[in-house]
């Protein structure tokens, strides 16, 4: 049976890896250990909106743009924290669980023969321990360390596109600001994994809405029954 995509590509964080989980327990055990007790709405919030912020500034490494962000929120939200800690971030990194989701969509989308590709805003060497949590391959992988520029910027997608030529491709991810805009922007097709329900901004719309990457899975790889 023909389909129309050969290849599916992902973002990593927030659409495989469980981000804000990650982001918070880290935050959250750090900041208590300086003797504060922070509200989780109030800490992600800020953080989504300081990181865009640090990696439009200039490109650093991921690695220290976690270490900037901390920074900032704790200037934010007046907490105590040694300079030597500003890497904490970083380094529970590789320890951010996967969605429960994440491992059986992977497995289907494998089995059933599409090419998997990851294109994310993260450096080399902290992607590849992340990717240990995967049950599958990834034939495309493109870093913000790869290409000097961070997602919503155009650079992983025009460099997934040298990779990947004519063959069908759909991007999937759950930012809608980091990754539908810019697809839409140059032609990509998108899945939009909008796992929290929200609203397209700007009237931007992607190709394909789903509300987790099981749904995705079922629409690419659906199963007999």
């Amino acid at each position: 049976m023909s389909r129309m995509y050969d290849i599916v590509t992902f973002d990593c964080y927030g659409t495989l890896i469980d981000w804000e989980r990650g982001i918070w327990e880290s935050i959250r055990a750090a900041a208590q250990s300086a003797g504060t007790h922070p509200e989780r709405d109030a800490v992600l919030a800020a953080y989504a909106e300081i990181e865009p912020e640090v990696e439009a500034e200039r490109f650093r490494s991921y690695r220290e743009v976690l270490a900037v962000c901390v920074e900032r929120l704790v200037q934010r939200f007046g907490w105590k924290l040694p300079r030597d800690r500003r890497h904490f971030l970083a380094e529970s990194l590789p320890l951010w669980p996967p969605f429960p989701d994440t491992g059986p969509a992977l497995s289907r989308l494998a089995a059933a023969g599409y090419r998997l590709g990851i294109l994310s805003n993260c450096d080399e060497d902290l992607l590849a321990a992340t990717r240990r949590h995967f049950p599958a391959s990834f034939e495309i992988v493109v870093t913000a360390e790869r290409v000097r520029s961070y997602k919503p910027a155009h650079g992983h997608f025009l460099e997934a596109r040298r990779r990947i030529g004519n063959a069908g491709w759909l991007h999937a991810a759950q930012s809608h600001f980091h990754d539908v805009v810019p697809c839409r922007e140059l032609s990509i097709r998108s899945a939009w994994v909008n796992r929290k329900g929200e609203a397209a901004s700007g009237g931007i719309l992607p190709d394909r809405e789903v509300p987790d990457l099981a749904r995705l899975a079922d629409w690419l790889a659906p199963q007999e029954k």
